[in-house]
């Protein structure tokens, strides 16, 4: 029988070879098979057994060692580079830098001086086109440096670049920190050294553009090799800008403290060195409202020189601030060209679309949106409402009204005309665009706009409506907050339970700063932001108080915001630039997409209401334009200031009246002025603003508002008329409403109406006895219930005969009852009540 044959796969062993002895066995396995069993032992025997056999000493044949093979990488391994791949990259990449550096330093020359050395003017155009202005010429004077006081140096390497006369040219680290800070989004700075800076400012320009920073490295590295220290900050100081079109360290000196450089003081040194940060923004006088931050500048200059031992902590303990001197304008910004100029300039440099600096070298045209047609009917109704009734010489209280105002197409956005005081040669400030006057009860809209917006309703849950009824009381205590507040109403009135829409009509107090608790004090606080008030509006707290308008914003900000009103809730950004280009080129304006910042409902319905305020309430000297209107009146705390908002459908404007110190340049109260006791938003500025308006729409049809109203919003219908016999004029009780339905207005209906309707022409002789003669003194006490009144003062005696014209007027109610109580004294008028000096309120109030 033959033998069995071998399985599949097995190779036939040499029954002449003798088996391999181990150590336990036959096998060296202990007597087990290791060809078997997960295959193991094969594929060792193959890995170890490459290579050829060899005869062994018995001529059988044994394996040799196999050679070492190198491993190949396999799988996701193959991607990486190795070690010396890494190593060869790095120095042919420090190769190619250094000869780069080594080319560019060779390549690139230290060129000659640029234009900004002879800077070119910027000429401002209308929108039509025809010059605005021209910016003058560029404003330098060189220096040597042995002339600059060494504090003033100092103080100028501390503001910039502490470590000047010890570091190189350039400071790699801090220009990639810049690089960084700026690209993750910390802000945009600066990582140039004094001397990158010298280079920028005399060599090449502002622009911010790789090419440029490439030949600023170079330039300044070869300017640091060739020139010493001292030549390079000679050269800084002569070529930097300070604003108020100063370049140089000696025009600076001039235009701002009025004396040569080598007189400056250590303070007025720092700061000098304090405006080269941001030369506009820093400037006190041209923009009080930055006053904080160039003090934080200031400071931070002054105790850098303490840090770097160049001053003493007795003498940083001793400084105090030096207030610049007046800007002294040049001739060819007289008038409200200067203003113009400036605001435009400041827009620029805000939106950033050129720095102060690039805007500096001048050579640019630029088209504003102001309408010269619109800009000179702003200035002549200023001028002739009020400029001309001005008396400063007669009336000292004269001296310190000063106006501004700010008129924009709600479709467009564009400023069409800006009033920004009487001279801009004489008084430098613009009034447009300055923030530090309280816009007083024109921000009451923004509150009943939010409350629709936000659907809100009162602490009893009644939706808020115009119809909605409050409580309108005198110094009511506001319900729903943990601040105690009880606001007091102008006039001490209190009103009792009224609509929303009579308390606009009468700009009630009490009813706004209940109805901002109800809203919501942050909520109202955001509509107003997306109205337009900027979020860094001084004083733009969101507490009760807000709602009678203790933040600071701008005439130009408050037009913004109404204009978004007008536009039905659609917030189109305002400008005031058209178009910018140089030598052929058109640079690239902000986006101005409109968005929708509350519902047409919200601004419609408030809407409505302003238009209610301009037929029946505080805002009535508007309907002199001759179109429908809608307003707010507004004065703000101790009468420091009188404001009207209001607009048509197809133009927005603001005018505001001031009282300023012009020597000292504090906020004054205008009691007395323009020989009234008290200015109110509804008297100067309302008819400033109606002889603006309808010079400015002159030629077009007037327009009605298309209003889409909020549910609830209509007017109910008007109250029956009681049956009993009526009253003749003059003689109904005070307490009752008039015809509208209605509780009379304070002091005759508009602001300080008594001293104008209620007081020299109608309220003496007419209704004296029903509002003030009669209601408070010579009503209900004297004139009135008593005397005056039912009895005698009322429908027999006081009323047609002696209460009115004869006794409750002209002899009671005047002189004699109304001066001594509330009619004369406070507003029983100038004629028939004596004429007597007005009643100071306490700084708490707020008008209107």
């Amino acid at each position: 029988m033959s033998d069995q044959s071998p399985p599949p796969g097995w190779t036939p062993r040499d029954p002449d070879t003798p088996k391999p002895q181990g150590p336990t066995g036959p096998r060296g396995d202990g007597g087990k098979d290791n060809s078997k069993g997960k295959g193991k032992g094969s594929r060792n025997a193959k890995a170890k057994g490459k290579g050829k056999a060899k005869a062994g000493p018995n001529g059988s044949a044994s394996a040799s060692p196999s050679p070492k093979v190198k491993r190949k990488r396999t799988g996701w391994r193959r991607l990486l580079p190795t070690w010396r791949m890494v190593l060869g990259g790095i120095l042919l990449l420090l190769l190619l830098l250094g000869g780069a550096l080594v080319a560019g330093y060779l390549l690139v020359d230290i060129p000659p001086a640029n234009s900004a050395a002879t800077a070119q003017s910027n000429v401002f155009l209308y929108a039509d086109g025809s010059q605005l202005a021209r910016d003058g010429e560029v404003n330098r004077v060189n220096v040597p440096l042995s002339q600059v006081p060494r504090t003033v140096q100092e103080a100028v390497l501390a503001a910039e670049d502490r470590d000047f006369y010890s570091e190189r040219a350039v400071d790699p680290k801090a220009m990639i920190r810049a690089a960084w800070n700026t690209a993750t989004g910390k802000g945009t700075q600066s990582g140039s050294t004094i001397t990158q800076q010298y280079v920028k400012n005399y060599y090449l320009g502002q622009e911010q553009t790789i090419k440029r920073k490439v030949k600023e490295f170079f330039i300044a590295i070869k300017l640091g090799r060739e020139k010493s220290k001292d030549y390079i900050l000679e050269g800084y100081l002569n070529t930097s800008y300070f604003g108020r079109n100063a370049y140089g360290i000696q025009a600076a000196a001039q235009a701002y403290y009025g004396k040569d450089v080598n007189k400056l003081t250590t303070p007025e040194g720092a700061y000098l060195a304090t405006l080269l940060n941001s030369p506009s923004a820093f400037d006190v006088v041209a923009h009080p409202q930055s006053r904080a931050r160039a003090l934080a500048r200031w400071n931070y200059v002054l105790d850098g020189m303490v840090k770097k031992k160049w001053m003493t902590p007795e003498e940083r303990a001793a400084a105090t601030f030096p207030e610049p001197g007046k800007v002294r304008a040049a001739a060819g910004l007289s008038g409200q060209r200067g203003y113009l100029v400036e605001a435009v300039k400041d827009y620029i440099s805000e939106h950033k679309i050129l720095d102060d600096k690039t805007l500096a070298e001048g050579g640019y045209r630029i088209t504003t949106t102001i309408d010269k047609r619109r800009e000179n009917a702003f200035v002549d109704a200023v001028q002739k409402q009020m400029v001309d009734k001005l008396d400063p010489a007669g009336r000292p209280a004269d001296k310190v009204v000063r106006a501004g105002g700010v008129s924009i197409d709600p479709a467009t956005g564009k400023v069409v005309a800006m009033y920004g005081g009487i001279d801009y040669t004489r008084q430098y400030v613009n009034n447009a665009t300055r923030h530090d006057y309280q816009v007083a009860s024109t921000f009451k809209p923004f509150v009943f706009a939010s409350a629709v917006e936000n659907d809100s309703r009162t602490q009893d849950g009644r939706r808020i409506t115009p119809n909605t009824v409050y409580n309108g009381d005198n110094r009511r205590r506001v319900v729903g907050t943990r601040i105690p507040y009880a606001p007091e109403n102008e006039g001490q009135q209190s009103y009792g339970q009224i609509t929303v829409n009579t308390a606009t009509d009468l700009s009630v107090n009490t009813v706004f700063a209940q109805m901002v608790v109800d809203v919501g004090t942050e909520k109202v606080k955001q509509t107003a932001i997306g109205l337009g008030l900027p979020e860094d509006t001084p004083n733009f707290d969101a507490v009760p108080a807000m709602a009678l308008g203790t933040m600071q914003a701008s005439v130009l900000d408050m037009t913004q915001a109404y204009a978004t009103l007008a536009d039905h809730g659609r917030r189109t950004p305002y400008t005031l630039v058209e178009k910018i280009t140089k030598e052929g080129d058109t640079l690239h304006l902000p986006d101005r997409t409109p968005q929708q910042a509350v519902s047409r409902e919200a601004a419609d319905t408030t809407t409505s209401m302003l238009v209610s305020v301009v037929d029946n309430g505080t805002g009535t000297e508007a309907l002199a334009a001759g179109r429908p209107a809608a307003g707010k009146t507004g004065t703000a705390e101790q009468d420091r200031a009188a404001w009207f908002a209001a607009y048509t459908p197809d133009l927005v404007t603001v005018v505001s009246v001031m009282g300023q110190d012009p020597d000292s340049g504090t906020l004054e109260p205008l009691y007395g002025a323009l020989g009234e006791p008290r200015l109110g938003g509804g008297g100067y500025p309302a008819r400033i603003w109606a002889a603006y308006t309808k010079k400015a729409l002159e030629g077009t049809e007037p327009a009605d508002f298309d209003l889409d109203l909020q549910p609830g919003a209509a007017q109910p219908p008007p109250p029956v008329q009681p049956t009993t016999p009526q009253q003749p004029q003059g003689s109904r009780p005070p307490w009752l409403p008039d015809q509208s339905g209605r509780p009379n207005p304070p002091n005759g209906g508009q602001d300080n109406g008594g001293r104008t309707n209620g007081g020299q022409n109608t309220g003496g002789q007419t209704n004296g006895g029903q509002n003030t003669g009669g209601q408070n003194t010579g009503g209900q006490t004297t004139g009135g219930q008593t005397n005056g009144g039912q009895t005698n003062g009322g429908q027999n005696t006081g009323g047609q005969t002696n209460g009115g014209q004869t006794t409750g007027g002209q002899t009671n109610g005047g002189d004699t009852t109304g001066a001594t109580g509330g009619g004369g004294e406070t507003n029983g008028g100038q004629a028939t009540g004596g004429g007597l000096t007005p009643r100071r309120r306490p700084p708490s109030l707020f008008l209107e």
